[in-house]
């Protein structure tokens, strides 16, 4: 017989009374109900003043020892889906934006192809975070049924480079992240001031971002009077060079039609190309002009390539900062979605004229 929500709250409410300040992972030990179920009831009992919550633990309102607990560092719990590359600055920012406010970072990571960003989100949460920023492997318009536990999150939470549609899963929570469409149309815009009627567009199509750049790319052909090419699938299940020849493939017979440029996403394809590209006749920027999407090590490339760069320090830095916001100021704060304009770093891989 299933146990109704009031009944719990009542067992939890006794249970605080007669253990005093406790972990709320003992809690639910302690009851026998799911850790996760715990922290939904014991964030509706914080709610209504009944209980205090902090760092993990729950007590009655005005115990001394959550109040000495209270005085401690405010912990944030930082959920990736990798390391090593893009996320790298995002990660700095909101450490550095944590750090000047006497908050602590705590990361976890969850690969794109585990598909464990809950589990992950758990481990976040049985470590006594006060908060989440969270990047899970949501797609417009994908199925993401199995992402309905944003909304019962017990702490208060921020997408970063994420943004939930409007009647899915996570649509209330607040959300900071780049302006990947206004990215494309910079790329594009650059790409016709320098006489290029039709761009190629070479991407990924398994992140958020990736379709980000491929909506951006539609709008951006459309508002500047392009001629739209076939999209290039960037296959980043394929380990080793031979992806990227076959992309380079492509892009010649594309150049043999009249395109010659190329916006590729993102910079591991795209710094790989120059090479590939001139082993088979197509030079760059001489014969193909090519801007990358990320802007991570575009410059190391030879030539440096132009690059798309969104603002993921900043991103970093406007996430962390929006969750301490509310941290103080609770539901009083309206939720936020926050978009950040990327730059273009003009360098040496689309010089020439058309």
């Amino acid at each position: 017989m299933a146990i109704s929500a009031e009944v719990r709250r009542v067992w939890i409410t006794n249970a605080v009374r007669e253990l005093g300040t406790v972990r709320v992972v003992d809690l639910a030990q302690h009851l026998g109900i799911p850790a996760v179920t715990a922290r939904r009831d014991i964030a509706a009992l914080a709610r209504d003043g009944v209980l205090r919550r902090s760092h993990g633990t729950v007590s009655l309102p005005g115990d001394a020892v959550a109040v000495e607990a209270e005085s401690r560092e405010q912990v944030i719990g930082m959920l990736v889906p990798t390391v090593g590359s893009y996320f790298d600055e995002v990660i700095a920012g909101a450490r550095a934006a944590a750090t000047a406010a006497g908050a602590r970072l705590v990361l976890a990571i969850a690969p794109y192809e585990a598909r464990d960003d809950r589990a992950q989100a758990e481990r976040l949460l049985d470590s006594a975070v006060d908060g989440l920023m969270l990047t899970p492997n949501l797609l417009p318009g994908g199925h993401n049924d199995d992402f309905g536990w944003l909304d019962d999150l017990p702490v208060p939470t921020v997408l970063v480079e994420r943004r939930a549609a409007p009647d899915g899963p996570g649509a209330a929570l607040d959300a900071v992240g780049s302006d990947h469409r206004h990215g494309v149309l910079l790329a594009l815009r650059h790409l016709a001031s320098l006489g290029h009627r039709s761009v190629i567009l070479a991407a990924r199509a398994d992140t958020w971002t990736s379709h980000q750049v491929r909506h951006g790319y539609a709008e951006a052909v459309r508002l500047l009077g392009l001629v739209p090419q076939p999209i290039l699938e960037v296959d980043s299940r394929v380990v080793g060079p031979s992806g990227v020849e076959r992309l380079a493939e492509q892009i010649v017979v594309a150049a043999a039609a009249g395109a010659r440029a190329v916006l590729v996403h993102n910079d591991h394809a795209a710094i790989q190309l120059p090479s590939l590209l001139r082993a088979r006749g197509l030079r760059v920027p001489t014969d193909l002009a090519l801007i990358s999407y990320d802007d991570v090590y575009a410059a190391l490339a030879a030539p440096a390539l132009t690059a798309v760069a969104p603002p993921k320090r900043a991103v970093g830095a406007a996430a962390a900062e929006l969750l301490l916001r509310r941290f103080a100021d609770g539901a009083a704060l309206p939720a936020r979605r926050m978009e950040l304009l990327p730059d273009l770093k003009v360098r040496g891989s689309c010089g020439a004229n058309r």
